[in-house]
């Protein structure tokens, strides 16, 4: 009689790495802290997100760190946009402490350096701003820490893409009226509504272009400022780290007097019975 045929073989159950393993695991567990709390929008706490973060073996440490790192951050506002385009920028973000004097020098300092632009520096009480053009920083005081707003304003694009609406609708306005002209007999001189046409689309297209990239730029730099600033006043609110103790030193020339005093010490003679 011929052998029974040998069963298939069962695929090896597939094992996943850990990078791949929290991967996979980190949504289905943010989606389990958000479920718990329905109709809850403004996001997960910090111990929310640590547990999502056990639940695929990352350190409450390390996520307290990460948060503390984006709330450093600030948040951005709405851009200020113009036909879909953005036109301003802003940022804001609450620093982990009161603005001392010598962190709001060094911040005109940073943002000096980073816009490569003196600015002005203006003090009303406790408010403090610094600004250049439409470019504007302002310190204003909460309970017990200070809120920094950081926005700007495109303004030569702005001008550049009203300009160049304006020459637009006008050289449409003479084309219509030349075409009534046209039609009563006369003959319109058409290059002038196709001049302000053109050079409508030419302002406009212009300023438009270089937009998205000036505003991601600008949002960057408030990104940075606002990390930047917030590190040194979080730095300035922690304790200072305890010195180490001194060891008591060691008096080598009171150790080799008696070194020397003992070698001079009598030896006790021994008798022989």
């Amino acid at each position: 009689l011929a052998a029974d045929p040998a069963p298939p073989a069962l695929p090896a159950p597939r094992r996943s790495h850990a990078p791949a393993t929290a991967a996979s695991c980190a949504p289905a567990a943010a989606a389990q802290a958000g479920a718990r709390a329905p109709g809850r929008d403004e996001g997960l706490t910090l111990a929310e997100l640590q547990e999502v973060g056990a639940a695929v073996g990352i350190a409450p440490e390390f996520v307290a760190r990460a948060a503390r790192a984006v709330d450093h951050r600030g948040r951005a506002a709405p851009r200020k946009t113009i036909l879909g385009l953005p036109l301003g920028v802003s940022r804001t973000v609450v620093l982990p402490g009161p603005l001392s004097d010598g962190d709001w020098e060094r911040l005109v300092v940073d943002l000096r350096d980073t816009f490569g632009a003196r600015g002005r520096l203006r003090q009303d009480g406790s408010l403090r701003q610094w600004t250049n053009g439409n470019l504007q920083v302002l310190a204003e005081p909460v309970e017990g820490a200070h809120r920094l707003r950081m926005k700007t304003l495109n303004g030569s694009a702005q001008s550049g893409m009203v300009g160049g609406l304006v020459n637009l609708i006008g050289g449409l306005v003479f084309f219509a009226l030349y075409g009534l002209m046209a039609g009563s007999g006369e003959e319109p001189p058409f290059w002038i509504p196709a001049v302000l046409v053109l050079a409508g689309l030419a302002f406009f297209s212009y300023a438009a272009v270089r937009l998205p990239s000036w505003a991601q730029e600008r949002e960057r730099q408030f990104e940075a400022l606002a990390a930047r600033a917030s590190e040194r006043v979080a730095a300035a609110q922690r304790p200072p780290a305890a010195l180490p103790q001194a060891q008591p030193r060691l008096d080598l020339g009171a150790a080799a007097s008696a070194d020397r005093a003992a070698d001079a010490a009598p030896v006790p003679r021994r008798s022989r019975e």
